[in-house]
């Protein structure tokens, strides 16, 4: 048979960890495998395609033009055999467990007491939760890797049922120490005056943000620090020294206790929606229906 001569998951796994990883050492610590070990899978490999995959260049191995079309096929069988992996994991858990992801946000601020109120009302499901980009959680959705998804930007793809959660706003803020902290009504033009710490350009608050300012006219600003954290964030501008755009339901209660200070910004707001996504073929989840009753109580 044909099949015969196909390359194991192992072979490839080891291809893709050397590639990755840069070198035979560092992918045989990877593995949990000696370097002879790596060696003998890659030249299987070679053996099995009929080709070198990989060249040794200035020292380094670099993939040839074959090996780069074994590895990109390679990246794409892995990822495919872990999400069979987890979908059928999900099967033997049945539909008492809901796999759900969040943008980094919602998970820092909004989730815990999420899960906590679940648990409370409903101890007999589990809810096996994890943070990560919106690019990231649509794919995860499309492919089966999660049953839902808590967003701050709605995903674009037809086979994702998008259904509003709540409004939300993103607020300027900053120390009651910083030397803008009393002003009522700050002029659009005093924004690139400003020193800033923003999250990171992939985050769901930046994909929001950006386009925002430049809708105003303003493609840059003054951005001294980027924290892949907002509570990281928080710490920082309390030492009165930076403002930021920070999620109204990450910041609105230590506003209330003047914690940090609200500036409004004269003729400019950025209005948002949080939403629920989840995948149209599998809707029937009995987990997801409940969590969703409990998150909109």
């Amino acid at each position: 048979m044909e099949y015969q001569k196909l390359p194991d998951l192992t072979g490839l796994a080891t291809l893709r960890a050397v590639v990755e990883k840069g070198g035979v050492n560092e992918a045989a610590r990877l593995l949990h495998v000696s370097q002879s070990a790596v060696t003998k899978r890659l030249r299987t490999l070679d053996d099995c395609y009929g080709l070198p995959l990989m060249e040794r260049i200035g020292g380094r191995l670099r993939l040839t033009r074959a090996g780069d079309k074994v590895y990109m096929a390679a990246v794409l069988m892995l990822d495919h055999h872990l999400a069979l992996r987890e979908e059928l994991n999900a099967l033997l858990r049945g539909t008492s467990s809901l796999r759900l992801e969040v943008t980094f946000a919602i998970g820092e601020h909004l989730l815990p007491d999420q899960l906590l109120a679940f648990n409370e009302q409903h101890p007999d499901y589990e809810i096996i939760s994890r943070l990560a980009y919106s690019r990231q959680i649509q794919a995860d959705l499309v492919t089966g890797r999660a049953d839902m998804a808590l967003m701050e930007i709605a995903p674009d793809h037809p086979d994702i049922l998008v259904q509003k959660w709540r409004d939300d706003e993103l607020w300027l803020v900053c120390s009651p120490r910083h030397p803008l902290a009393g002003t009522e009504l700050l002029p659009v033009e005093e924004l690139e005056k400003q020193k800033y710490v923003l999250r990171e350009k992939r985050s769901s608050i930046r994909e929001s943000l950006d386009p925002a300012l430049h809708g105003i006219g303003i493609d840059q600003l003054n951005i001294v620090l980027e924290v892949g954290s907002s509570e990281a964030i928080i710490d920082i501008l309390e030492r009165g020294r930076h403002l930021s755009f920070m999620p109204r339901f990450s910041v609105h209660e230590r506003v209330e206790k003047g914690e940090l200070v609200h500036i409004k910004v004269q003729g400019f707001r950025i209005m948002r929606t949080l939403w629920i996504a989840r995948n149209r073929a599998a809707l029937d989840h009995p987990v997801a229906e409940a969590f969703i009753g409990v998150i909109r109580d």
